[in-house]
């Protein structure tokens, strides 16, 4: 198995999220996208935790059958939320006795279940101390080109998350739908002495009944945007909607690429097509 701090030294990376299923017809959706983006070569693929026992299983279970069953460099994530410093602890020798070599290390929201405690850690600084005490990790943070939502303000994020990647080996960020807001938020970390890659995270807007949504996830989608979006279904309807909003992604993800970032993140949300429609149009995908 590789790790990705390893990757990111070899060159330009590309890489997946996913989220484990919940039922049986997400897990077959699940599947049958895994199939259709293997063949793109990623360089990893993370899979999301959002902490609690049954997360927790299901996480694990989707990253150590990754690397049973496929050529996939799997990350997982873990989140301080819900969990003890001991189950932690615990979930980090489970990972590693798996075989599971890379991590990204998270606060994460509130626990969704209605038994579960909060947790000891409340930073995720504080869960890569403890990544790093069991060793073995190569260890990705997250960062926020706007600043965290709990932040008092954008410069104390900043601080915050240059204090976390001088333990990690890489961030991964929020998507965003600027280039500059990616080359701010290297700026800021630049001006702190901080100069580990970070990953700009990228998702589509493939519908305009996704737009409310990433505006509570903490990153409106800007109004010229919607504009833009509006206009297609005005004109071609829901397919328009999403030619439109691949064809913006496809032109920040150049835009990133000529600024000289080391990969590009792809928020997949379990679906393949417009993250093949990416690859294909940047001509990422392997030719053989």
């Amino acid at each position: 198995m590789a790790r990705i701090a390893d990757l990111l030294a070899a060159g330009l990376t590309s890489s997946f999220e996913f989220f484990p299923p919940k039922t049986d017809a997400e897990q077959a959706t699940l599947v049958r996208t895994l199939r259709e983006l293997e063949p793109l070569a990623p360089s990893f693929v993370s899979v999301t935790y959002r902490g609690g026992s049954a997360s927790r299983h299901r996480t694990i279970d989707l990253v150590t059958g990754m690397l049973r069953t496929t050529t996939l460099v799997p990350m997982a994530h873990l989140v301080c939320v819900a969990h003890s410093r001991l189950e932690l602890a615990e979930i980090l020798v489970e990972l590693r006795r798996a075989g599971v070599e890379n991590l990204l290390a998270l606060g994460g929201d509130p626990p969704t279940e209605t038994e579960a405690p909060v947790g000891e850690l409340l930073h995720a600084v504080e869960l890569v101390e403890l990544a790093r005490a069991i060793g073995g990790f190569s260890i990705g943070v997250a960062a926020h080109p706007a600043g965290h939502p709990a932040a008092v303000d954008v410069a104390e994020d900043r601080r915050y998350l240059a204090a976390k990647l001088a333990l990690a080996d890489f961030a991964i960020t929020q998507f965003f739908f600027a280039v500059e807001d990616y080359a701010a938020l290297v700026e800021d970390l630049r001006a702190l002495g901080v100069t580990k890659p970070v990953l700009p995270g990228i998702m589509p807007v493939t519908s305009l009944r996704s737009v409310p949504r990433m505006a509570q996830m903490g990153t409106p989608v800007p109004p010229w945007m919607v504009v833009r979006l509006q206009e297609a279904a005005d004109t071609g309807g829901e397919e328009a909607v999403r030619a439109t909003g691949v064809a913006l992604a496809i032109d920040l993800c150049r835009s990133l690429l000529e600024a000289g970032v080391p990969g590009l993140h792809f928020y997949t949300l379990n679906q393949s097509s417009a993250t093949r429609d990416i690859y294909t149009a940047l001509e990422l995908a392997p030719t053989s």
